[in-house]
């Protein structure tokens, strides 16, 4: 997992690592412009946008039902709007923040310069991936001596506070063609991301926390991969998303307001011969897993979490709950869920907010709008969600990974409206 986080610098890098490690347990790509569809007993997977990417099996048997998880591949971050080269004192970036983040956590950090290059190929344009390796950014503090303020509650700008330095007579272009062995005049425009390039590290006396970039969503994003890698039941159609552009709404092409998911469902059901009413049986019969992170209480503000639903780092995997429908959760698929979770031994906390604090939403009551089948939200527990480092517990990544390949392993369908199959494996 920490591999993972400390590779996916970017959501284009999540997307070509999950695909290798797909690739090494022998999924074959698919490209939806393509006229080659999908088989009874194959493994496949589609990417959309370079940013998303579903993987699903083909069983041999008649399916029943299908088994869904969905995260999401991005994190808040600072988006390169320009960077020219250094005419002063310094050669400065133009950046915009993407999603809602805490700004103050990106100050004075090392901060690397990931994503995507186009280049001209002279028949047309096509993509690389691209990162910096190493530090190349910086967005400095002002010292505490012309802002005394500062710690009684400053307001960070974007546009003022937040545009980072990067050298002094530099040249970002240049720099960017020498690493990636292109002229400048090859590279026609880009999709890159400032990242935080602090490593993946375990914290506490004796390992039991884990600090890194990304927690929010990746980690989740990497254990619901492996378990749906090592879960299998045959008569049932498995099925891994991880979607971009949930920080800032899914509402893009590869989104989870997109079609995608819509799509790759459709092609698996004519490859079964299940189109039309067959479709509609597997969908009504499966389960959605939404699994985005969760928050944990926090140590020094136990007031800003509910009382009466305690969240604890290696607690156990989270069930999201919300009155307005911002999480898919309904007492049945939380009940349907706790049962797979007791009967693989995996611990369950329950996260609702504060009656009177407003709640943010995720990937389920997005993905409801274009996939009508029953689902759930699921978390990680963590601590500073969206800050540049964020902080979870190790026992918690072995608890998700557990929960979730029960859920895979499981029979688990809705037999009828309001009532669910639950089988665990034996």
């Amino acid at each position: 997992m920490f591999s993972f986080l400390n590779k996916s610098v970017s959501p284009f890098h999540a997307v070509s690592e999950a695909a290798m490690i797909l690739e090494k347990e022998g999924y074959v790509r698919i490209n939806e412009n393509g006229d080659i569809g999908p088989e009874p007993g194959g493994r496949y997977y589609v990417t959309r946008g370079e940013s998303s990417i579903i993987s699903f099996r083909i069983p041999h048997a008649v399916p029943i039902c299908y088994h869904i998880t969905a995260a999401h591949s991005d994190s808040p971050a600072f988006v390169l709007k320009k960077a020219a080269a250094g005419t002063g004192p310094y050669a400065k970036a133009s950046v915009e923040k993407y999603g809602g983040m805490i700004l103050s956590s990106w100050l004075d950090r090392p901060l690397g310069l990931a994503g995507r290059i186009i280049v001209d190929t002279g028949d047309g344009v096509e993509t690389r991936l691209f990162d910096s390796g190493k530090a190349v950014m910086v967005i400095p503090n002002l010292a505490i001596h012309f802002n005394r303020e500062i710690n009684d509650g400053y307001k960070y700008n974007p546009h003022v506070d937040m545009q980072p330095v990067y050298g002094i007579d530099a040249d970002i272009m240049k720099y960017m063609a020498k690493v990636s062995g292109l002229r400048v005049s090859d590279i026609i425009q880009t999709d890159l991301q400032l990242y935080c390039s602090q490593k993946a590290v375990t914290v506490g006396a004796f390992d039991e926390l884990y600090m890194s970039p990304r927690i929010d969503d990746l980690a989740s994003a990497y254990l619901s991969l492996r378990a749906y890698m090592d879960g299998e039941k045959p008569e049932c159609i498995p099925v891994w998303c991880m979607f971009d552009n949930e920080e800032v709404g899914s509402g893009t092409r590869q989104g989870a307001m997109g079609t995608f998911l819509p799509d790759i469902m459709y092609m698996i059901e004519n490859s079964c011969g299940e189109e039309g009413f067959g479709g509609r049986r597997l969908r009504g019969s499966g389960l959605l897993v939404s699994v985005d992170n969760a928050h944990a209480t926090h140590p020094n503000h136990p007031g800003k979490s509910d009382e009466e639903h305690p969240v604890a780092l290696n607690g156990g995997v989270v069930i999201k709950h919300n009155a307005n429908a911002k999480y898919t959760t309904t007492g049945l698929t939380s009940a349907v869920f706790e049962k797979i979770c007791k009967d693989a031994g995996v611990p369950v906390q329950h996260f609702a907010n504060r009656a009177d604090v407003a709640g943010g939403s995720t990937l389920g009551n997005l993905l409801s709008r274009q996939v009508s089948m029953p689902m759930i939200d699921i978390g990680l527990p963590q601590l500073a969600m969206h800050s540049a480092v964020e902080t979870a517990g190790v026992k918690d990544a072995c608890y998700m990974y557990g929960a979730l390949k029960a859920f895979y392993d499981s029979g688990v369908r809705q037999a009828d409206d309001g009532k669910f199959a639950v089988k665990s494996k034996s």
